[in-house]
């Protein structure tokens, strides 16, 4: 049995808002959950790389300071010791509008007021849908896969979806949102994009529980030199 070239694109911030956060699932191995999660819809997929999109945390603006940012740079390192031949990083950036934005004040039950407006932060990550977009496309004009997966919820990825479709329609697609179960008790989030959902060939509604204990790191990574371990607060 012939098995299928495979490469999957996982949006960071996506996974880690939409089914990550606020669990004991954090310090994932994502090569060890994509296995697990491809070899589910089609045993005979290979995954060969996983190419991870994120930026930076700010140290000042997170909620464990200078912690969240050396637990993601540890969380990258495991990765690139484990998987050094499959383990592909592009790191876009954060925006900062340092004077504050002016929006609307938020009150339930009320009427949107345009002129009762505060001045807050708003910080943004940036270029990480270009570099998805980019990354894809190029991929699927090399020709060395057959199937290319996408972890996102972002309906901005649609538009490459689409062209591959139309351009490379040799290449299977899939998405796997990271969203959690209906019956895990935990916040499901937004529906499942209906405009990835059209483009792809399979799509995966959520991560199971389950799938995400099977796949979590050991708390000490081994290096042969320091160990790279588990972040405390994680």
């Amino acid at each position: 049995m012939m098995s299928i070239a495979t490469a999957v694109y996982v949006d960071g911030y996506n996974l880690y808002y939409g089914r990550i956060r606020n669990t004991s699932f954090k310090w994932i191995d994502l090569l060890r959950l994509f296995e697990i999660v491809l070899r589910d819809q089609d045993p005979t997929s290979d995954l060969e790389h996983l190419h991870y999109f994120t930026a930076m945390a700010l140290g000042r603006f997170s909620t464990h300071g200078g912690a969240s940012v050396a637990a993601q740079e540890s969380f990258l390192r495991a990765h690139e010791h484990l998987h050094p031949r499959r383990f592909l990083k592009t790191l876009g950036k954060h925006s900062m509008d340092r004077k504050g934005v002016l929006l609307p004040v938020f009150n339930p039950g009320t009427a949107y007021d345009r002129s009762r407006r505060t001045r807050v932060w708003r910080i943004e990550e940036k270029q990480t849908d270009v570099n998805i977009a980019l990354a894809m496309y190029r991929d699927a004009a090399s020709g060395r896969y057959a199937q290319m997966v996408i972890c996102s919820n972002d309906s901005d990825v649609e538009p490459v979806l689409r062209a591959i479709r139309k351009d490379f329609p040799q290449v299977r697609l899939g998405v796997v949102t990271p969203r959690h179960p209906p019956a895990s008790g935990g916040p499901t989030g937004r529906a499942v994009s209906s405009s990835l959902d059209n483009q792809a060939d399979w799509t995966r509604a959520h991560l199971l529980d389950d799938e995400l204990r099977r796949a979590l790191l050991p708390p000490r990574v081994q290096t042969g030199r320091k160990p790279i371990t588990k972040p405390a607060h994680w």
